[in-house]
């Protein structure tokens, strides 16, 4: 009954083919064909359209009455809204409270003292930030309609205008982040949404958008000049490791006491390996690729030559 439901739900939101309910609720596409008998026996409105777009579909006039959410339900909910508020800027900003409101409005006392006890024990840790991202709601509409961007962008060394085609934002460590590609650079690059500080849509013809968008699919999508690192990381640097965005699901454990991280490093980003590996000090070591390795070597001998140098002169 509950899969029944479910179907239901994801019928009123939009058409969908047996396939691909079956897909969302991982059960055979023959259990989805017997769900919907099941379902038109019990007198649900329910038709089926052939070809490429066609899919099961609901009357348009069926609508399903509100739904009370159980104990399980409610509490994923409000635990991912929670966890929103520690962000000190989000796109929803007023909703996230409403939303909250709304739902242990609607929730029996007994189930709401039940969840908010649950609660105190589980938690998305956000660090507390100040920064703002007036751009932020925006940002995300432009991004959702694949739009080019002039944006005036403040890095740490200056503040000029860059061209950009963002692909993903994402909100970690309590920042917002835009993952776009950059004509400046020629590259994909991560920028940080509270450093925009303006943002124009590009007048680009017809034409010429379909070349700028084909050639950064290319760039972002290639992997040319990756290069496959492979490092042996104690139990504090895999912790760090797992913290990163992009390589934190290539940690694994191989023994109680050792982790290894492997995974395919782009040429844009080697410059952030390098800082990445030597900040981690004893708690990696590169196996490859050698020439890492000896960059390392390099960069800890510099760091040497300093002190060295400073205690000399003592």
């Amino acid at each position: 009954m509950d899969r029944l439901m479910a179907i239901l739900i994801a019928l009123q939101q939009e058409p969908a083919t047996a396939k691909r309910l079956a897909d969302k609720f991982e059960v055979t596409k023959r259990t989805i064909l017997r769900d919907m008998q099941s379902l038109a026996e019990m007198g649900i409105p329910l038709y089926a359209v052939s070809g490429p777009s066609g899919g099961f579909r609901l009357m348009e006039s069926f609508r399903l009455p509100p739904l009370q959410l159980d104990s399980g339900e409610a509490l994923s909910v409000l635990f991912a809204l929670r966890s929103l508020t520690r962000m000190a800027d989000t796109p929803f900003r007023q909703a996230r409270w409403t939303v909250m409101d709304k739902l242990k409005a609607i929730m029996p006392e007994q189930t709401l003292a039940h969840i908010e006890s649950m609660l105190d024990y589980v938690e998305v840790e956000v660090p507390q930030r100040s920064v703002k991202s007036p751009f932020l709601s925006n940002l995300l509409a432009y991004t959702a309609d694949s739009n080019w961007l002039r944006v005036l962008y403040r890095s740490e060394k200056q503040t000029r205008w860059l061209e950009l085609w963002p692909r993903k934002m994402y909100a970690a460590h309590g920042y917002w982040y835009c993952e776009a590609y950059s004509i400046n650079h020629g590259e994909q690059r991560t920028f940080r949404v509270d450093r925009f500080e303006a943002i124009e849509l590009m007048e680009v013809p017809g034409e010429e958008a379909v070349r700028l968008t084909r050639e950064a699919e290319r760039a972002v999508d290639g992997d040319e000049g990756s290069t496959r690192i492979i490092a042996e990381l104690t139990y504090r640097g895999a912790l760090l490791a797992e913290q990163d965005f992009h390589i934190g699901d290539s940690v694994k454990q191989v023994s109680d006491e050792s982790w290894e991280l492997d995974f395919m490093c782009p040429a844009s980003e080697w410059q952030w390996a390098l800082k990445f590996f030597y900040g981690l000090g004893m708690d990696a070591e590169v196996k490859e690729p050698r020439h890492l390795r000896e960059e390392l070597l390099r960069m800890a001998r510099e760091v040497y030559d300093r002190y060295s140098q400073g205690k000399t002169d003592e």
